[in-house]
């Protein structure tokens, strides 16, 4: 919260000042001080209670600053979006009492800022004290590694922060809260072209100390005050999307991305199929992501210079957004984050990435997504868009504020290759209602629109009228239709989407100029409303709220009800959501709360639960849905099949200023084969549902080389049942599937297959090939121990290129492992015979499978490229030999 002004006030007419607010010791406001650079001195002040006016502080100390200072910056170890600043201790002269004074505070004192409070700390040196004056050492702190490929490119432009008591030039300029005027940066063209330019102010932020009631209560205040201090003004974004099928740029994009006169503020531009290479695929890294980008920057609109923001991508799918540069200080709270939804759940040849930030008081999310192929996958499709929407979560600026989804933003601009088909009609009928252009009467049969007639899928969007044709399937360089073998029908695969209010689209169109893909790239304009803050109105009401809260008493205890207390989940299955609902009603006083930690324990939960939210605040007389949600994966099933664990915990609900509340959570897990060890799985002849928890128990914890001594009366089986099982329905009946392993199944079937593993209730399985193959790989992934073990983990990748030398170490893993190592590279090459049918080749399987029969053990860190390229070489070998045996 900005209370600078009341500093400001106790200057002198014109005089300026660099103000830093700063928290020591532990009392809420008890021990905020406000540091302040002023006239070659340093002004400590001390305030009661939340500063507005300068009788709201105290002077408490004045030091001058002596000679023989430098200013010097430098880094420090990362932490995510933050900037600070340590104050040493002086060199020389009087200046040592600061040093002395600053270490009362922890014996460090620290303040939290952006980047701009950094740049106008050296200046204000510079300019008044000299440069060998001062001693400021800076710690940069970058944001965390991104994930999947998204690319930082430049350096933050950083505008002037609001909310830490930062102020620099005259008392009248320096008043600013969010989304408000900032001062300009002159971007040039080659800044724009080199991509040097980011823009942010409050992501870089570290907000208030953590449960400041006030100051939250201030800003749930303002946000619901906003329609008073802001008005709505029009800008035009720019969306579009490109299917490149794996094609470098060949030309200018300028029919694509300049078509219009005048030019966008804002470009949203998406691809998908930017790589299919195997390289991209497996290892995320691709050369073409520079091609394009640089494709696009040269065919920006000609009439206005551009700023890159932000570039995210995941395998083929990136997501590039673009500002006027004479715009971009209005740009802030930049994040991006990326969802696969390809086999396995995460896989990245198929799902989203997407960008959010403010852009003057408006949050807008842009989402690009590749869904699944190919006809019939409408449901897998609708799966893949749920998918992203849950998954996809952004962290805030604010730590203490849980993270935000993609339905958190006033504007949600979605689009991408969503492959929904045209159903019902056969190709001919599709190409005659082409050439008449009967585009409507077409629509009527476009998958898209039933799934979302029946809110099936993209619930609460809306897209413009189809005027153009199909945009899939094409001969790659014309304009024709597929004439291949396969020969696609027509289809509007490629789609733009909006959600929010105050958004008007111009225009909606293909681009059929463009030759180089099977796919046509689409285009959209919108002229969108976002909210301006006006300075004067803003402060106006920030100050009634201030003053409104002084009149409450902070003796006040706040209080809740709570729906229910106890929650029991019935049976458990493995990766089966279960979600119960607590409602949280507050009283008369506004609160904050928590689910926090219990003694002695790191997290307020056990693994396998999560609330959601897990922390919030409440105005008087609201309430707050928490979905308490409930799974079991691979990290947990052990545990819950030997006893080890139970599903038993007691949350505890903490309301800042007030008391704690206990809620009581159980259930009852249902054992699975999942998770289950493959020595366990061997000596269980019946299925494990059917056996008693006492018998799951004692298998399953029975060390692996003790196992044959153990139970020398009982002969083991050679393999696991439920992996013959999934093994030979794959061999029997998806040898010639296309795309096996690459493709993801339905979620409900894959739940069926599990609960016939578990239950024994079927001779066959019931499911497409690609379900049971994706439970054929999360079996193998939720093996405690892979089949390749641990110990022999760094002896394997030594052995990469050496046949020999691998199976000797085969030739030492215990009986069970090596069985189910030899059965399923027997597989697999059953699977290489038939290559020419179902497009599998021994360096996709490799990789497929080198990372879930070989990886390291949980307490070593994830494996680089280099170890995964060795893990799927040391597989590779035995692929190409039809004798493995030891």
């Amino acid at each position: 919260m900005d209370q600078s002004v009341a500093i400001q006030e106790t200057l002198a007419e014109g005089e300026t000042c660099l103000i830093i607010s700063f928290v020591w010791g532990k009392g809420c406001y008890a021990g905020r001080r406000y540091l302040v650079l002023r006239a070659c001195r340093i002004f400590i002040y001390t305030h009661r209670r939340m500063a507005i006016a300068a009788e709201d502080v105290c002077l408490e100390r004045v030091l001058p600053i002596a000679e023989g200072f430098a200013v010097e910056e430098g880094t420090a170890p990362r932490r995510r979006a933050l900037f600070c600043v340590r104050l040493c201790s002086p060199k020389s002269g009087i200046a040592p009492c600061l040093g002395d004074y600053l270490r009362l505070a922890d014996k460090a004192f620290e303040v939290v800022f952006g980047s701009c409070l950094q740049r106008g700390i050296v200046r204000w040196f510079r300019a008044h004290c000299g440069k060998d004056e001062f001693e400021v050492i800076f710690f940069s702190c970058l944001p965390s590694e991104p994930r999947g490929s998204e690319t930082e490119s430049g350096s933050w432009l950083v505008t002037q922060p609001w909310g830490l008591g930062l102020a620099a030039g005259s008392p009248r300029e320096s008043v600013q809260g969010p989304g408000q005027s900032k001062p300009k940066t002159e971007v040039t063209s080659a800044m724009v072209r080199s991509s040097t330019m980011m823009v942010s102010d409050k992501a870089s932020l570290l907000s208030v100390k953590k449960f400041e009631l006030r100051d939250t209560i201030v800003k749930s205040q303002l946000v619901q005050k906003e329609d008073s201090y802001t008005s709505i003004q029009n800008f035009r974004f720019f969306v579009g999307t490109y299917n490149v099928n794996g094609q470098s740029p060949r030309g200018s994009l300028q029919p694509w991305l300049s078509h219009d006169i005048e030019p966008p503020d804002i470009y949203c531009v998406g691809f998908q199929e930017l790589d299919l290479s195997k390289e991209a695929f497996f290892f995320n890294d691709t050369p073409k992501e520079e091609e394009w980008f640089k494709a696009v920057t040269d065919s920006l609109h000609p009439g206005a210079k551009y700023a890159k923001v932000k570039l995210i991508r995941l395998v083929g799918i990136m997501l590039l957004l673009y500002v006027k540069a004479d715009l971009a200080p209005n740009i802030s709270e930049v994040e991006a984050e990326t969802v696969g939804t390809g086999i396995m759940g995460r896989m990245g040849n198929k799902g989203g990435v997407a960008i959010r930030f403010k852009f003057h008081n408006t949050g807008v999310c842009m989402v690009n997504s590749h869904l699944a192929a190919h006809t019939e996958e409408y449901e897998r499709r609708n799966q893949d868009f749920k998918d992203i929407c849950s998954r996809m979560q952004f962290c805030q600026a604010d730590p203490s504020l849980p993270p935000l989804t993609i339905n958190k933003h006033d504007v949600i601009l979605w689009l991408g290759d969503l492959n929904y088909r045209i159903e019902e009609l056969d190709m001919e009928k599709v190409k005659k209602f082409v050439e008449e252009k009967a585009f409507l009467a077409l629509y009527q049969h476009d998958q898209l629109k039933r799934q979302m007639d029946e809110k099936a899928v993209f619930e609460g969007f809306t897209e413009g009228e189809i005027s153009f044709q199909p945009t899939y399937k094409y001969d790659t360089g014309c304009d024709d239709w597929d004439t291949s073998e396969k020969c696609r029908a027509p289809a509007w695969c490629d789609r733009i989407l909006w959600k929010g209010k105050n958004i008007t689209q111009l225009s909606y169109r293909s681009h059929m100029a463009l030759k180089i893909s099977d796919h046509k790239p689409v285009s959209s304009m919108f002229e969108i409303g976002v909210k301006i803050v006006n300075e004067e109105l803003y402060r106006k009401a920030f100050e009634e709220i201030v003053r409104s809260l002084d009149k409450m008493e902070n003796a006040n205890i706040p209080s809740v009800t709570l729906s229910q207390r106890e929650f029991f989940f019935k049976d458990v299955k493995y990766m089966q959501l279960q979600v119960e609902k607590l409602t949280i009603r507050n009283g008369q006083v506004p609160c904050q709360f928590e689910f926090i930690s219990k003694p002695d324990e790191d997290t307020y939960c056990k693994e396998w639960l999560i609330a959601n939210p897990c922390k919030g605040f409440l105005l008087p007389d609201s309430e707050i849905t928490v979905e308490l949600e409930m799974f079991v994966n691979k990290s947990t099933a052990t545990n819950l099949n030997s006893g080890e664990d139970k599903l038993e915990d007691i949350l505890v609900l903490h309301l800042d200023r007030g008391k704690d509340y206990f809620l009581s959570v159980t259930g009852n897990y249902l054992p699975s084969c999942f998770g289950s060890p493959i020595h366990t799985l061997c000596y269980m002849r019946d299925p494990i549902q059917d056996m008693s928890a006492e018998s799951i128990r004692d298998l399953t914890l029975m060390p692996l080389h003790m196992s044959g001594e153990a139970f020398q009366s009982e002969k083991p089986l050679e393999i696991p049942k439920e992996l013959w099982m999934m093994v030979d329905h794959l061999y029997r009946n998806a040898s010639q599937q296309e795309d096996l392993f690459q493709q993801p199944g339905l979620r409900s079937e894959f739940e069926h297959i599990r609960d016939c593993l578990d239950k024994g209730t079927h001779d066959t399985l019931l499911g497409s090939n690609h379900s049971v193959a994706e439970a054929l790989l999360l079996f193998l992934e939720s093996l405690p121990e892979p089949v390749i073990c641990y110990e022999f983990y760094t002896l394997c990748l030594e052995s990469a290129s050496n046949y020999v030398l691998g199976r000797q170490i085969v030739s030492k893993l215990p009986e069970c492992h090596k069985n189910v190592f030899k059965y399923l590279m027997a597989f697999l090459r059953e699977l290489l015979k038939n290559s020419g049918k179902n497009r599998l080749d021994a360096n996709i399987l490799a990789s497929i499978f080198g990372g879930l029969l070989l990886h390291p053990p949980p307490s070593q860190p994830k494996p680089d490229i280099t170890e995964k390229r060795r893990a799927q070489q040391f597989i590779h070998q035995f692929l190409l030999r039809e004798d493995n045996s030891p």
